[in-house]
């Protein structure tokens, strides 16, 4: 495929700071797996659609997540923020949201009135 995304190794090498040290057994290739994760979500595609060439969707979806969790691509997003002469704000536009039809309905009636005991 030759629409992949892949970080160059100058923009690795500006991440590295940001990525958490690695504890006894080392890594899967970090610029295949961040490469992999940036075309997931830059796409809107599912993890199991990952193409082969980043390795297994689960690893992909693993490290994001975990990364998620200790806060590693929020610290990389200020990180590089803060490198600017001109201090930004760094913000994510989610144009595109999923809501369960049933989402807006919930304890109440047509009108926009609530149900008889609902609190």
């Amino acid at each position: 495929m030759s629409n992949l995304f892949w970080l160059s190794e100058a923009q690795m090498a500006r991440l590295q700071p940001f990525f958490p040290k690695s504890h006894g057994k080392s890594r899967v290739d970090d610029r295949r797996v961040l490469s992999g994760i940036i075309f997931i979500n830059r796409n809107g595609l599912r993890w199991r659609d990952a193409p082969k060439e980043y390795g297994p969707a689960k690893t992909l979806y693993n490290r994001w997540k975990r990364w998620s969790d200790k806060g590693v691509f929020a610290r990389m997003m200020v990180g590089l923020a803060s490198e600017a002469a001109v201090p930004k704000t760094v913000m994510i536009d989610a144009t595109y949201l999923k809501a369960h039809r049933t989402a807006t309905s919930l304890r109440s009636k047509k009108g926009g009135q609530a149900t008889k005991g609902a609190v």
